[in-house]
């Protein structure tokens, strides 16, 4: 059987290049579990993979794509039934293993989740890895004891996938958000999916050589790294959190103990990829019922093949909004 899919080639040393190409579903990966792709969502690590970036993916020709959401074909473990609708995010899907920006996959069985009642393939991929690290990003601060009435939760580069989910998710479950964007014009967008305030990310983004700043923020989720996650630690309030999932600025910064040992604040590491599928499948259980996002869609976009690597080189520029959703059958 044959199917369409996005190719990463390196045509010349550093020189890479995409196509939509034909493909044979025998020359997949081994795996117990192949899939027919729905729907795919947009990520910054499927733009790095497309661009040949080797930290990512090693081996090219490649098929980027994180996330896909689709219905079962057949399942050679047996554990589940043919048309069942699942979703896979994370582990190696997308890296080294062919992934998401194609009609087909196949994966082991322990990578995949039923698509839980009361969410749509469709949903659950304007969701994807950034409302999944967005989830549990909230469900560490909630972990530490944040209340609503703490104050204000900060969200750094919140225009960006796991950003504006998570501005939108901590605005649902009641807390004030304050969204950080050097983004001018998205402004009004954030503010229409929650938060109450924005501010400029060159206020956190400079190194600042004082061991403490001004208590500001209850807690904070940050995907930017470097010098505006040490700013973030040290102007949280005493007790305070910061969710950590990103390094978008630098994976590096430069610390000192004293926030956490004259405030007690805590640094959270969120990991989405590895977590075992019981933790995956409970963060979905909760995007499909309490914390169910109902306006998500008006954030999103769906594109077909024809707009993806125009796409992905926006989300590497830092130019995209909000989230693009694959359909490999537009």
């Amino acid at each position: 059987m044959k199917f369409k899919a996005f190719q990463v080639s390196e045509v010349a040393e550093k020189k890479f290049e995409s196509s939509v190409i034909e493909r044979n579903v025998a020359d997949l990966p081994a795996g117990d579990v192949l899939i027919e792709v729905c729907f795919s969502s947009l990520n910054y690590k499927d733009a790095l993979s497309a661009a040949g970036n080797r930290g990512v993916t090693r081996e090219f020709p490649h098929t980027p794509g994180i996330d896909a959401a689709g219905i079962v074909v057949e399942d050679k473990s047996g554990t589940l039934a043919a048309g069942t609708e699942v979703i896979v995010t994370g582990f190696d899907l997308g890296m080294n293993t062919a992934g998401g920006f194609a009609e087909y996959i196949r994966v082991p069985s322990d990578w995949v989740v039923n698509c839980p009642d009361g969410l749509s393939l469709e949903e659950s991929m304007v969701l994807g890895t950034a409302g999944l690290t967005a989830a549990l990003c909230v469900d560490k601060l909630l972990q530490q004891g944040l209340q609503s009435t703490d104050g204000p939760v900060l969200v750094t580069g919140a225009t960006g996938g796991v950003g504006i989910l998570a501005v939108s998710l901590l605005a649902k479950l009641g807390y004030e958000v304050v969204a950080s964007t050097g983004k001018a014009d998205a402004h009004e967008l954030l503010k229409e999916s929650g938060a109450q305030s924005v501010i400029d990310r060159n206020e956190l983004s400079e190194a600042n050589s004082r061991p403490l700043l001004k208590e500001q923020w209850a807690s904070a989720v940050d995907v930017v790294g470097g010098a505006t996650l040490f700013n973030v630690i040290k102007a949280l309030k005493r007790g305070g959190s910061v969710a950590a999932c990103g390094l978008v600025q630098s994976p590096v910064f430069e610390a000192s103990v004293l926030p956490f040992i004259l405030r007690g604040v805590n640094l959270l590491g969120v990991d989405s990829v590895e977590i075992p599928l019981v933790k995956k499948s409970a963060m979905w259980s909760k995007l499909a019922n309490e914390w169910r996002l109902e306006d998500a869609s008006n954030i999103s976009r769906q594109i077909g093949f024809g707009e993806l690597q125009e796409s992905l080189d926006a989300i590497l520029k830092g130019s995209a909004r909000g989230r693009l959703v694959l359909n490999p059958k537009a």
